[in-house]
Order: structure tokens, then C-alpha cells, then sequence
């Protein structure tokens, strides 16, 4: 669930991390991002980012949901003060969407605010998984992350996330990333976490954004996630570019596919 960053290609590119600059813009997108998102919580505004599309592609969408497909694009937040800068650094801004037919509320997000168990529901890109403290609808969890293109990098995060119900049909969820730390030689004797300025800068924040709509025939869910990695070195966009550009999309995808699969395969479990 809480996959959804950007990956450089280790050996690629020297050390990095992030410059106060890029880190003050990325704060300042998530800011005007979060603001936007407000005002689809009012009354009459779209819930879902699929019922704010134009009547022809709306129901194109909603076909492609109801066949069990994950639906995905990439999105961004506009500054009209042209003020927003990331130095070195990129942003990176996804949504996806899949419905999850017979499903409940209750029974989606038992499902994911049962992070114990999310290295089996989520792997392999979930290697690890823990609960670290929970309180009412607060979370702080850790999640080890694997993802293999050519090579594989290993991360170690831990998250704040906040769960709320805002009716009987509908709740939402954010995860914001408090520590993101590579790891080197995983799973042997030599394994160690990089400091921060050796890491290659694969991904140094993530947060995810998630929304629950319950019709009676299932549910619904969506999930909106905004990341910040470094910037693709000089002389290497030819290789790196499509890396960093499929990881995002890919990772959202997976996520969204295995909540529909586990969900539905505890429905099945459930009726024998």
C-alpha cells in the first residue's frame, strides 16, 4: 500500500540527498495538493477522482473498473505562483482506482490496517512488515520495500498513518513517511542501512492518500500518491528515465491489484 516511489538504478549514480530546496518544494506541493483535496470532501464535489471526468470518459472508466481492471494516470499540482522548485530533485504524482465487487468497508480496511501481515498480502514488493504503535485510528508502522528492475533495491520506512470515517459509506486514509533508509546487502551478515548523503537517493519521501466508497454491490478504492527521489543524472536520462517513469505506475498498480485479490480472496475463504 505504501509503494508508490521512484527508483534510480544503483551504481548508476554517486550518492545523494535531498537540498533543503527541494525538500521546502516538495512540502509546498503536498500542501496545495492537500488543499485541493479538501474541497473534494464538500458536499456535492467528487469523491472519487473518477466521477470528475467528462460524462463519455466517466462511464469508459467505470467499464474498465466493473471488469476488474486497475485504472491509473499520472496527475499534477499546479502553483500559480510559479514559486515551486526541487532542486536535483523530482516529484513524482499518481492515482489509481479499482473496485472490489462484494466487498465491505469494514472489510477493506481491516485488511489494510492490518500491517502486521502486509509482507504477505503485499509481497514481494512488502518484504517485512509491523505494527509499531496504534492508537484509536493512528498508526506508526514499518514496512521493509523490495523492487527488482535489473537490480533491486531494499528499503527500510516507517510511516504515520490516519485513518477516517466521514460517513456511513465513505472514509479515507493519509501516510506520510517519517524515515526512508536504504539498505545494502539485505537478508545477509553484511547488511547495514545507508546514512543519509550515502544513499543513492531512490526515494526520500512518500505519501499516500486513500479513499473508500462503499455502493452496496462493493468498493471502491482509490489511492493518490505523491514521492520525492533525486533527479536523473546527467548523460543517463536514456536509461534511467524510463526506470524512474514505470516504477510509480507499476507499484500502484501492484498495490491496488493485491488489495482486490486479498480482499476478494477472504470473501471466498469466508463463504466456505
Amino acid at each position: 500500500m505504501l509503494l508508490v516511489g521512484s527508483l534510480a538504478m544503483p551504481g548508476c549514480a554517486e550518492a545523494a540527498e535531498p537540498k533543503p530546496e527541494a525538500v521546502q518544494g516538495f512540502d509546498r506541493y503536498v500542501q496545495l495538493t492537500e488543499q485541493r483535496m479538501q474541497t473534494e470532501l464538500r458536499p456535492g464535489a467528487a469523491f472519487l477522482w473518477v466521477d470528475g471526468l467528462p460524462e463519455a470518459r466517466r462511464n469508459s472508466v467505470y467499464e474498465q473498473l466493473q471488469r476488474g481492471e486497475v485504472v491509473s494516470g499520472r496527475i499534477k499540482t499546479r502553483d500559480s505562483s510559479g514559486e515551486l522548485r526541487t532542486p536535483a530533485a523530482l516529484i513524482h504524482h499518481w492515482l489509481g482506482t479499482v473496485f472490489i465487487p462484494g466487498a465491505s468497508l469494514e472489510q477493506v480496511l481491516t485488511l489494510l490496517e492490518d500491517y502486521d501481515h502486509h509482507a504477505e498480502y503485499f509481497g514481494p514488493e512488502v518484504a517485512k512488515s509491523k505494527t509499531l504503535e496504534h492508537t484509536g485510528n493512528d498508526f506508526k508502522v514499518y514496512l521493509r520495500l523490495a523492487r527488482r528492475k535489473i537490480v533491486t533495491v531494499v528499503l527500510d520506512s516507517e510511516y504515520e498513518v490516519h485513518y477516517e470515517q466521514l460517513d456511513a459509506a465513505r472514509a479515507q486514509s493519509r501516510s506520510y513517511s517519517t524515515r526512508i533508509a536504504e539498505v545494502e546487502h539485505a537478508g545477509d551478515p553484511r547488511e547495514v542501512q545507508l546514512r543519509s548523503g550515502d544513499d543513492h537517493g531512490f526515494l526520500w519521501r512518500l505519501n499516500s492518500y486513500w479513499r473508500f466508497f462503499e455502493t452496496g454491490r462493493g468498493v471502491y478504492v482509490q489511492c493518490e500518491a505523491v514521492s520525492l527521489t533525486r533527479d536523473i543524472p546527467t548523460g543517463l536520462s536514456w536509461l534511467i528515465a524510463p526506470f524512474i517513469e514505470s516504477i510509480p505506475k507499476e507499484s500502484l498498480e501492484f498495490t491496488l491489484r493485491s488489495t482486490r485479490a486479498t480482499v476478494l480472496g477472504k470473501i471466498l475463504n469466508a463463504s466456505k
